[in-house]
């Protein structure tokens, strides 16, 4: 029975001021699952305590069709509760302390594409409840603060769902008369709804067992759908390097007796860190050297980590509301970087993930979409999963990491997860926790949670040589209206050097405090003054990043190409070489000026030392030779004219690679032998150089050593970086070669999206045209995420030569694949408007043309998610 007035409206603003703690709790959830493909049916009974009397008794609840409804063994009328599209209202409940309510609801997995709840891929049925995805698989009170203990009982036919998981420790297992089989699941800690999950269908698995560091007894499994585990096998091992790293490091023992992770083809998102049973995309899981390359295992590794560092950052202490959600999100993603930072490379993963967050973080804080790590409302929580959540909220706990130095900052952590434990924390419980561990009062940085936008240090320097002082003025820009805004405390690492690259000692006065090798910037304005210096030094700022800011200095072109021969922080170096790029390419795009001319032979003489250098790490060289990405350059610029700057990155890189052949010939050349080891880090190295090389000479040979590296190559890493050469040059054998490498892989998703992706990103007006001819052909599948990602995501966010064509046909090819795409899973299609991000500060011909495209797509009824993102783009 269904009732015409909603317990509440999809388009409900949710407010962080309104919080307020549930008036029901769930204390214990039973559920029962007949688990089946076209109809499943799930029972459920929820031992409930009411701690606000006389509250009414709410539940949550979508496209459920109620069977049953009992409350306290009485069978419910249809006059005893109120149903509607939101939920479930159970009336004469006002008068109790606890109650009992035992529902039985019918679901259907396989009409389920929203991939929220549970549903069908392949063979498997799977779930996903994160955000609130629980509230379609049955009744509940669906938010973070309400933790159950679980009992899972699954049935089903034995033949079509051999292997029945759920969350926590199995308890039991049996084969019933009818054909079906059961397993009955325990997780005896406290965890909300959108933890729970299930896994079912046919699947083989890798396994190890070991001790943990605390003595108990550990099973890790890695399954996936069919009969050949093989694949999971690195993954498998990622999560064994994953548990010891957590035990040393931040002293994290696993709490059950067994850690499953299932591999699925259809997840919206990269993976869930669901209590014991970790659902991963199949892309995280699934690997071997024939048909993975070195990208995606360093990506296994460091998403097999986060999932598993959830299990203290997340899952035994949790958020008290979604708007919480950085500090399960932006913790973890900082533990995950200093996982893999601390088995491989810390320069390499820093200039990583700083890339990241300058190409997309940046650009999202500054657009459309911008929104605080913590903001202060929402309408589709969904839309909240973003860049700024994760990663910049990563840097906010790397700047206290920065703040704090390593020993007090592990106190800080140990004490946050045992004042927290079992409970549901906010922002505010993770820096009291940090204060009252250290004796610094942390509480300033949760400012940084609540402005949106990128801070600017705008530094000037003087000097005065009779005196024998440099001065450094640090001032620090506003985010809001100045008379509203207050200063950030900001972690600032300064270095001077002197003239033969002498490192000069800290300043004998300043304004600052200082802090773990850094200064704390907590006013407007900060001064540096140093003495006894003789002759003028060089500044360089930020070393490694310290705090996810621009820094506005007036270097000249002479002096950044100095940094890269004296820093000693590899960051920094790095940094140098994209400020030169930046320059060069920003200044040619506007017009022919000196300073570009200055930039650019700058930039190629520091490029031609380090090619020179023998020393240098072959990874760090390929990360130098990556030039800033199109959407780094698009930041840079106050009014972005997308071809203008596209011609001036290509006529650099041509320019630069025809200089510097020879040598970049030679290091492809001697590479070759280390090119060909294993997964070792220096072969990878090896590998990451060799083909950053070819795909500098590809730009001026067209293609004909791409050629000969596609017929020596022998892993997918070689294969594909050949196959990429040769399309994105528009090589002669490129059709040949793509025909031939398709029809090897057409059995395999994972393979497939990744030659797709090559297609959709050739940069060139028709690969439009290509796309639109893949999209009439059998590799066009609309219901699967990943293969979304590879054709209309790959198009609209990595190649703005056909995305930014001049007749407006790629926004409209978007625009109408995310109404397409709206009907199926709305998460995927509202994530696709990310690619309008920076409209308002579009070229005004570009900017028309895209709200052509965007008032199409908002003239018919929207999921709130897409209509959400549509409002504020269109503002």
């Amino acid at each position: 029975m269904t009732s015409s007035t909603p317990l509440g409206t999809a388009s409900t603003t949710v407010r962080l001021a309104d919080y307020r703690a549930p008036a029901w709790t769930i204390v214990d959830a039973a559920l029962v699952f007949d688990l089946g493909r076209e109809s499943t049916v799930v029972e459920a009974t929820l031992q409930l305590r009411c701690d606000v009397p006389g509250a009414p008794l709410r539940l949550d609840g979508e496209e459920l069709e109620l069977l049953e409804a009992h409350l306290n063994e009485r069978a419910l009328g249809p006059d005893d509760y109120r149903m509607d599209a939101a939920g479930l209202e159970v009336f004469a409940t006002q008068h109790l302390e606890r109650a009992t309510l035992r529902t039985r609801v019918r679901i259907a997995p396989a009409s389920n594409t929203r991939l929220e709840g549970l549903y069908v891929s392949g063979s498997l049925l799977l779930t996903q409840c994160e955000a609130e995805g629980f509230r379609r698989i049955t009744f509940f009170i669906d938010r973070p603060d309400v933790q159950a203990r679980w009992h899972t009982t699954l049935r089903a036919d034995a033949a079509h769902y051999p292997v029945l998981l759920g969350g926590g420790d199995r308890l039991s297992q049996r084969v019933l008369d009818d054909g079906r089989h059961e397993a009955v699941w325990h997780n005896p800690h406290p965890t909300p709804c959108y933890l729970f999950a299930l896994a079912a269908g046919p699947m083989a698995r890798v396994s190890k067992s070991l001790v943990g560091a605390d003595g108990r007894h550990v099973e890790l499994n890695v399954w996936v759908e069919g009969e050949d585990p093989e694949p999971c096998r690195y993954a498998l091992g990622a999560v064994e390097r994953a548990l010891r790293w957590d035990e040393q490091r931040f002293g994290r023992c696993y709490d059950l007796g067994v850690f499953n992770v299932v591999a699925a083809q259809d997840f919206t998102m990269g993976a869930m860190e669901n209590k014991g049973l970790n659902i991963f995309n199949a892309r995280y899981i699934l690997a071997d050297e024939h048909t993975a390359t070195d990208a995606d295992f360093m990506g296994i590794e460091a998403v097999v980590g986060h999932e598993y560092f959830h299990n203290w950052s997340g899952n035994r202490v949790t958020l008290r509301d979604w708007f919480q959600l950085s500090l399960k999100e932006g913790l973890t993603v900082f533990r995950e970087q200093e996982f893999v930072a601390d088995l491989h490379s810390r320069d390499l993963k820093r200039i990583e993930d700083v890339r990241l967050l300058r190409a997309r973080q940046f650009s999202e804080d500054s657009g459309a979409l911008a929104h605080p790590v913590r903001p202060s409302e929402y309408r589709e929580i969904n839309n909240f999963y973003t860049l700024t959540i994760y990663e910049k909220g990563a840097e906010i706990v790397r700047m206290l990491h920065t703040r704090l130095g390593e020993a007090a900052f592990r106190a800080g952590m140990d004490r946050y997860f045992a004042e927290n434990d079992g409970r549901c924390a906010t922002l505010e419980d993770f820096f009291a926790a940090h204060t009252l561990a250290t004796g610094v009062d942390c509480t300033d940085m949760l400012a940084w949670y609540a402005q949106a936008g990128t801070p600017v240090l705008a530094v000037t320097r003087s000097f005065d040589q009779a005196a024998g002082t440099f001065t450094l003025v640090v001032r620090q820009q506003p985010l809001a209206a100045p008379k509203a805004a207050k200063p950030l405390p900001i972690p600032f690492r300064v270095a001077l050097y002197g003239a033969s690259g002498q490192v000069l000692g800290a300043p004998l006065h300043s304004s600052a405090e200082q802090c773990a090798g850094a200064w704390l910037l907590k006013e407007a304005e900060h001064v540096l003054v140093w003495h006894g210096v003789q002759a003028e030094p060089l500044p360089v700022f930020n070393q490694g990043f310290s705090a996810p800011v621009r820094v506005h200095f007036a270097h000249s072109t002479t002096e950044q190409a100095r940094i890269v021969s004296v820093e000693r922080d590899g960051f920094a170096r790095w940094d140098a070489l994209q400020a030169l790029s930046l320059c060069a390419m920003t200044q040619r795009a506007e017009s022919t000026s000196p300073e570009a001319e200055q930039a650019e032979w700058a930039l190629s003489e520091a490029m031609g030392a380090l090619l020179k250098d023998k020393a240098a790490h072959p990874a760090f060289l390929a990360e130098c030779l990556a030039l800033p990405d199109f959407d780094t350059l698009a930041d840079a610029v106050a009014c972005i004219d997308p071809l203008a700057l596209l011609a001036a990155r290509d006529g650099l890189l041509h320019r630069l690679a025809t200089a510097h052949q020879p040598r970049l010939g030679a290091l492809y050349a001697a590479m070759a032998s280390q090119a060909g080891g294993g997964l070792d880090d220096a072969s990878m190295s090896a590998r990451a150089l060799r083909h950053a090389c070819l795909s500098w000479l590809a730009r001026i040979d067209d293609g004909a050593l791409a050629l000969s590296h596609w017929q020596s190559a022998r892993s997918m890493t070689e294969r594909l970086a050949a196959l990429k050469a040769l399309l994105h040059a528009n090589g002669a054998a490129a059709s040949a070669v793509l025909k031939a490498f398709s029809d090897e892989f057409a059995d395999n998703a994972l393979v497939t999206d990744k030659w797709i992706a090559l297609v959709a990103t050739r940069p060139h007006a028709s690969a439009l045209d290509d796309v639109l001819d893949l999209m009439r052909g059998p590799f066009w599948v609309p219901s699967n995420p990943n293969r979304v990602r590879a054709l209309v995501g790959s198009f609209a966010r990595s190649n703005p030569t056909a995305f930014h064509r001049a007749d407006g046909a790629g926004y409209r090819f978007v625009a109408e694949r995310i109404a397409d795409i709206d009907a199926i899973n709305p998460q995927v299609a509202a994530r696709s408007l990310a690619a309008f991000e920076s409209l308002p500060r579009w070229a005004p011909t570009y900017q028309g043309r895209a709200r052509e495209a965007l008032h199409a797509l908002a003239s018919s009824p929207r999921s709130r998610d897409v209509a959400e993102l549509l409002e504020r783009l269109r503002n």
